[in-house]
């Protein structure tokens, strides 16, 4: 059996379920986060698809999932930490993005949205809302710290060394790294960059996953092999 695993999607929901219905004989799929379109729509998708928050969403739909009202019979919301049960797999989460002066706020209080910057299209919906829901914290990090037997590791941030696109800046998070270090999970997949690479950190397999409309992996449920596939 194979399970499937999607980079970003960005409201590019026709592509997903073409790549779902090409793969009819995979049960379900896996997703590293900025699931929404740009105007905050969600989908329901052909197949059952969990996934973990980007920092591209509307958090509101994000927390009515998490309260338990998904927005679609189909989509499965999991919440930073775990272990989550997704198939044979034990799954830890940790999606949403770093900010240093949010770091130390309990995750219950991040603020939500104070309504929204622009009206233009083209602006993310995350770049036009100014809600911390979209970082993660220090007590969802110890909470994936915690944890062990854990096959597969689902962040929405790179870990370090990351340079997106041949950039000088480094654009991982050292703080997924400690959690790699401490978990040692048996698979980590990450998104955010919408450019594939696959490498270790911390003696670990540490994937990156293409933005949907690029490619998308299928992994042995068993071996956890891996294999990219274009879209």
């Amino acid at each position: 059996m194979h399970i499937g695993a999607l980079g970003d999607i960005h409201g590019e929901f026709d592509a997903v379920n073409e790549i779902m219905k090409r793969h009819g004989d995979v049960p379900l799929w896996i997703s590293v986060g900025d699931v929404a379109s740009n105007d905050g729509k969600y989908f329901a998708p052909v197949a059952p698809l969990y996934w973990i928050k980007g920092n591209n969403e509307d958090f509101d739909v994000v927390a009515a999932a998490q309260a338990g009202r998904p927005s679609a019979p189909t989509l499965h919301y999991l919440a930073n930490g775990g272990p989550h049960l997704v198939g044979p797999w034990r799954v830890a989460a940790l999606g949403g993005t770093f900010a240093p002066s949010w770091y130390h706020t309990p995750a219950a209080a991040l603020p939500p949205s104070k309504g929204r910057k622009g009206t233009a299209a083209s602006i993310k919906l995350g770049k036009s809302r100014d809600d911390k829901r979209r970082h993660f914290v220090r007590e969802e990090v110890l909470a994936c710290k915690a944890l062990t037997k854990v096959d597969v590791f689902l962040t929405h941030e790179a870990p370090r060394p990351f340079y997106p696109a041949g950039r000088r800046i480094d654009s991982g998070k050292t703080v997924i790294n400690d959690v790699l270090a401490a978990m040692r999970p048996r698979l980590h997949l990450f998104g955010h960059h919408h450019e594939f690479t696959d490498s270790l950190r911390q003696s670990v397999r540490s994937i990156g996953l293409d933005v949907v409309t690029t490619s998308y992996v299928l992994i042995n449920a068993d071996t956890l092999r891996c294999e990219r596939l274009d879209t």
